[in-house]
């Protein structure tokens, strides 16, 4: 269960799914979750709702998953602007994924002592702390902005897990973390309060509206790399600089 609260990154136990099921059990395109599109331009028309659970629908045209999207200076939205966002999901129904430079100014330790997971390492002083324990929680999106999100290595099977390729996942489930804090958890994380969501067409819209580029994801720039340097090297996947960006032209 969620709770709401006036502090978006404070946040309890509970706000981590503890059922045991699947991820598809949380649904970011419901029409009572806040699905939110960057405001490169004005907001296209949306796409109806219908019961299309049984429908069989050909492939996208365009699957964007386990691909970055990279903010293009067009990209004026407080939110959005200057992002790197890994998309978890991109179907039908919309497309799912996290912020994966934002960080907020919440590390995993505190995090983990804020859902009262007892640490396996307890460091002397404040310096012998493991580095992945010092790394930023990042603010992952608007969607479920109390929610926790684990991305990670694809070592083990958790409660609520989305399988995004063979190497990566996103996890909602607090037993992931618990995993991490025993010592025995993945060896790659990142871990987001919240999530990027938008409904069918509106990613579309925004890439042809020159609002985002993509690339094919890298997990290293996600997981190695330190979080300022993630924009210019998702850039650097697509052989452009920062400073060739212009606002006024481009191609996704």
């Amino acid at each position: 269960m969620i709770k709401r609260r006036n502090s978006p990154f404070s946040f309890s136990a509970e706000d981590f799914d503890e059922s045991v099921d699947s991820f598809g059990a949380f649904d970011p395109f419901h029409s009572d979750a806040p699905v939110r599109h960057a405001a490169a331009s004005d907001a296209g028309g949306q796409a109806e709702g219908g019961d299309a659970a049984d429908e069989v629908r050909p492939p996208l045209e365009l699957d964007l998953t386990n691909h970055f999207l990279i903010a293009m200076p067009s990209m004026l939205d407080p939110i959005f602007g200057g992002t790197v966002v890994y998309l978890c999901e991109h179907n039908h129904n919309g497309a799912l994924g996290v912020v994966i430079n934002k960080p907020t100014d919440m590390t995993m330790d505190v995090l983990f002592d804020r859902i009262n997971l007892k640490l396996e390492i307890q460091p002397d002083t404040p310096d012998a702390m493991p580095e992945l324990y010092r790394r930023p929680v990042m603010f992952g999106g608007p969607v479920q902005v109390e929610r926790g999100f684990v991305l990670h290595s694809s070592s083990e099977k958790y409660s609520s897990t989305l399988q995004v390729t063979d190497d990566v996942a996103l996890t909602t489930s607090k037993d992931v973390l618990e995993a991490v804090a025993h010592g025995d958890g993945p060896e790659r994380v990142l871990v987001t309060l919240g999530c990027s969501g938008w409904s069918p067409g509106q990613l579309e819209g925004e890439i042809g509206r020159n609002g985002w580029l993509t690339v094919k994801a890298d997990p290293a720039i996600i997981f190695e790399l330190p979080v300022e340097q993630r924009f210019t090297a998702a850039l650097a996947l697509l052989g452009i600089d920062p400073v060739m960006l212009s606002g006024d032209a481009g191609r996704a």
